[in-house]
């Protein structure tokens, strides 16, 4: 260990440099050989290849080390770097045609490597490189994907940037809302949470698990809105009138999902109360994808049940401007019956809160600055839930095929009791 600590950290620095370089090197090659072998192009252009690339890392090293103070002669040394790699540039555009931009930017980073090494954590230099070698090697495979992205989803994921990448950090954090005790920033951080994982959701479900069937759209679809999950399964079992078990346990999936969905938001904003309720959620959890596992096993999907019901981007503006206006009213709304009604109002409110969007409800009394038992607030999680599991069982029974209808129906029934019964004991316990 000795010897090793006796060797000069500039030499291993040298090292790293030259074998990181090599690697870039013996990337190229590879590339530069498979690309001939595909087009039968023996006389392309190519820009180097192994040693070439070593030799561009090794100068950035040595230039950078000679004058670390005033980068002189890194400086000039790039400059002679871009006025080869534009004339190299300029002969392939001539003749083949080629516009590509690759080889010349790995060039660039090459040269940079050593002074990244001694300047920043050798962790990050590592990530470079692989980034690097990881973004050329799996050129096609990028270029499956962008085929399969549909361009709206640019503008989509745009909107997600701007709602947590622009919004929440010029948002103050000391400053409080009154009466509500909560700061802007700390209620749109609600809005980024639930979005990413309604994000996340949707994304799953249009490009990795597109033709997966009604099963993965009741466990996606639960993720984000497991009442606009079962509206969007009953219908559907309706229009195929299908016999099987699939619709019913997609359902039960869906709702098993919510109950994870509400927990792991729980650990999140309220971490107490998150382990005080991990049992009794996980009691939910279990049952609910027992049941639902027991309805798909009853009697296995036809072919036409595989078709996966149409789902829509949760992700708007809008609907994130609706949920941050939905979450300061219901901290008001909630305040405001704490403070006048005490416990019995909040079993009312949780109650009442149920038959509409749940989510902003009991994101408040998670992270909500109440003086209330813990006991209580889980107490009003779980009503709350209750109330929104008898709205979607009456989507069930409205809008479902009759087999559906009754499975689903049934299964929603006793799973609403069981949580009922789970509420009951929260408070006793």
């Amino acid at each position: 260990m000795d010897i090793i600590n006796q060797i000069p950290e500039l030499f291993i620095d040298f090292l790293i440099t030259l074998f990181l370089s090599l690697l870039i090197g013996f990337e190229q090659r590879k590339r530069r050989d498979d690309e001939k072998a595909d087009k039968d192009e023996t006389d392309a252009p190519s820009f180097g290849t192994d040693r070439t690339f070593a030799f561009i890392g090794i100068m950035g090293f040595l230039l950078y080390v000679i004058s670390p103070q005033n980068l002189y002669l890194f400086i000039a040394g790039f400059a002679v770097m871009l006025v080869l790699l534009g004339i190299f540039y300029f002969l392939k555009i001539q003749r083949s045609n080629s516009w590509g931009l690759t080889s010349i930017l790995v060039a660039l980073i090459t040269y940079s490597i050593g002074p990244i090494l001694i300047t920043q954590p050798k962790w990050l230099t590592v990530l470079i490189v692989v980034s690097v070698l990881i973004l050329v090697e799996r050129k096609q495979y990028f270029k499956q994907i962008s085929e399969k992205i549909d361009i709206e989803e640019f503008t989509t994921l745009a909107k997600f940037l701007i709602v947590a990448g622009v919004i929440l950090p010029i948002l103050p954090r000391d400053v409080t809302i009154p009466y509500i005790s909560l700061s802007p920033y700390e209620i749109w951080l609600t809005v980024v949470i639930v979005s990413a994982i309604s994000y996340l959701s949707y994304l799953l479900q249009t490009y990795f698990f597109r033709k997966s069937g009604v099963l993965i759209t009741g466990l996606l679809g639960g993720t984000y809105s497991s009442t606009a999950t079962t509206v969007i399964i009953s219908k559907r079992s309706r229009e195929v009138k299908s016999g099987s078990g699939v619709y019913a346990a997609s359902i039960i999936f869906a709702n098993a999902m919510m109950y994870l969905r509400v927990l792991i938001l729980m650990f999140i904003f309220n971490t107490v109360l998150a382990y005080k309720m991990l049992p009794y959620f996980g009691i939910l959890i279990v049952s609910a994808a027992v049941i639902g596992l027991i309805l798909y096993l009853m009697k296995k999907p036809q072919a036409k049940d595989n078709i996966q019901p149409a789902h829509k981007n949760p992700l708007e503006l809008k609907v994130s401007l609706m949920f941050a206006g939905l979450f300061i009213l219901f901290s008001v709304v909630t305040a405001y019956t704490i403070t006048n009604y005490g416990t019995s109002g909040l079993d009312i409110l949780s109650f009442i809160t149920g038959f509409t969007d749940i989510d902003p409800f009991l994101l408040n009394i998670f992270q909500g600055k109440y003086e209330l038992p813990m006991e209580t607030l889980g107490r009003a999680s779980l009503q709350a839930i209750i109330s929104n599991n008898i709205l979607k069982s009456i989507y069930i029974l409205s809008f479902a095929e009759k087999v559906t209808k009754i499975k689903a129906g049934v299964s929603m029934g006793i799973i609403t009791l069981l949580t009922a019964a789970l509420a009951v004991v929260v408070e006793v316990m």
